[in-house]
């Protein structure tokens, strides 16, 4: 009988699918999660992250996660709603735009809440939805796109600069109750922020322009995000029938 010494080589402890995608992504992947809930939650938190990497310390949601999830969430039968939930600082315009446009497309019931903060391009983000709150508490920036960076210093770049804007302020006149003069008026008021021209408002103050709305946390929006999910039965049974 041979000895069976030094044939017994220790194994590496390799991390399980499940932990590799919490280190990934922050969360599990969707269809995992559907089993147990008809509803999936979407946090946008930080700062949004665009094609350009930002500094490891900075907290950031990437949009190169953010998509494909929602790919996901409008494949999966089993997700009959999605909560969107933001506490961000805003960040890439093009990034947010992005996340902006498939949120509004999705064909499911969507419910956003504003905790905290939704600055900048967070606001399209939070006005995607069919539905949105924030909280008493929380704030929404209003104000011009910026350029960091390098600047060829020519018309084209402002005029660039200006279409850019366009875009988000139709987008998000589009998809809320605030009229576009109104919209424009916040964005280049003087005086409210104290290095830079827009306005800082606060949670009644968005549902008082049309932005967002209701005032309203986390149980009010299930609460409706639930009342949209049945009306969507109702509607694809009458659809069927």
């Amino acid at each position: 009988m041979q000895g069976s010494e030094g044939t017994d080589q220790p194994k590496e402890d390799k991390p399980s699918p499940l932990m590799e995608k919490i280190q990934q992504l922050g969360q599990t992947s969707v269809p995992q999660l559907s089993q147990d809930s008809k509803i999936h939650c979407l946090t946008i938190v930080g700062q949004i992250e665009g094609h350009l990497q930002l500094p490891p310390q900075n907290k950031t949601t990437k949009y190169e996660h953010i998509i494909p999830q929602i790919v996901a969430i409008e494949q999966n039968p089993k997700i009959e709603g999605l909560l969107v939930i933001l506490n961000t600082v805003g960040g890439d315009v093009e990034a947010g735009l992005a996340i902006s446009e498939m949120l509004a497309s999705l064909s499911k019931p969507t419910v956003s809440i504003v905790l905290g903060g939704g600055h900048s391009i967070g606001v399209p983000i939070a006005v995607s939805c069919d539905y949105s709150f924030i909280a008493e508490t929380a704030t929404m920036t209003i104000h011009p796109i910026r350029l960091t960076g390098l600047v060829i210093g020519v018309p084209q770049t402002f005029e660039y600069l200006d279409k850019m804007q366009e875009r988000v302020v139709s987008f998000v006149t589009k998809h809320s109750n605030i009229a576009e003069e109104k919209f424009k008026h916040l964005m280049f008021e003087k005086g409210n922020l104290t290095r830079d021209i827009g306005t800082n408002v606060i949670g009644t103050d968005a549902v008082e322009y049309g932005l967002i709305n209701e005032v309203g946390g986390i149980g009010q929006a299930m609460k409706k995000l639930n009342e949209l999910i049945e009306i969507n039965k109702e509607e694809n049974e009458g659809i069927i029938q």
